[in-house]
């Protein structure tokens, strides 16, 4: 199931750096950049706070193959994309809800407590989109209003409280998935926020 889960977070965050290379009109070597640093960002990350070293691509180069390959593959499709923006999207959605589980599961395999299980699946489903958006010089997802970062931690935090209640690793995994890639949806299609901040009007003492 963790293998299964960490395959396709892999590829779908790939797609969506392979996707963004082709939105900026870039050659093949980029595209494989975009959707390798992409793909293993977040798993990258989780591995190195969870001292799991050498990180997980590093000892399963297959992952860097995956990657690779999507990358050829969305080199030929790209152009044909009505929307590559909106398929950006939506891929990201669903490479988010399946990371934010994979991160936490791995998480409490490692005997980390509950809280910060949550907060490693948070991480891991969101840093490989960071990265994606700075090299590609894109508004990083965490300066956006609509909702991201919130979909990941709803997601994690359902798949931990249910393991934390002993239900089979299956229904929760897709429980936790399915919660955030609703969320993330719910942003997408109808723009769904949080309260902002916002400051009261200065008051400088003048005229």
């Amino acid at each position: 199931m963790l293998l299964i889960l960490d395959y396709l977070g892999v590829a779908v965050f790939a797609a969506t750096g392979a996707l963004a290379a082709s939105r900026r009109n870039l050659d093949i070597v980029a595209f494989g950049f975009f959707a390798s640093v992409t793909g293993i960002g977040g798993g990258t990350l989780r591995d190195i706070l969870l001292g799991r070293l050498p990180v997980f691509w590093v000892r399963d180069p297959s992952y860097i193959a995956v990657c690779l390959a999507v990358a050829v593959l969305v080199w030929f499709v790209a152009e044909r994309l009505a929307s590559r923006l909106t398929i950006l999207l939506w891929a990201d959605a669903i490479g988010m809800a399946g990371y934010a589980v994979m991160g936490a599961a791995v998480a409490l395999q490692q005997g980390v407590g509950y809280g910060p299980a949550i907060l490693m699946g948070v991480m891991t489903a969101t840093f490989g989109g960071i990265i994606r958006d700075v090299i590609g010089g894109e508004p990083s997802v965490l300066l956006k209003k609509e909702i991201y970062v919130t979909a990941a931690l709803a997601g994690s935090a359902l798949y931990v409280g249910l393991t934390w209640l002993g239900a089979p690793l299956w229904p929760a995994a897709i429980a936790g998935a399915a919660t955030a890639f609703i969320v993330r949806a719910g942003a997408i299609r109808y723009g769904w926020t949080l309260p902002t901040h916002t400051l009261p009007p200065r008051n400088d003492g003048g005229g």
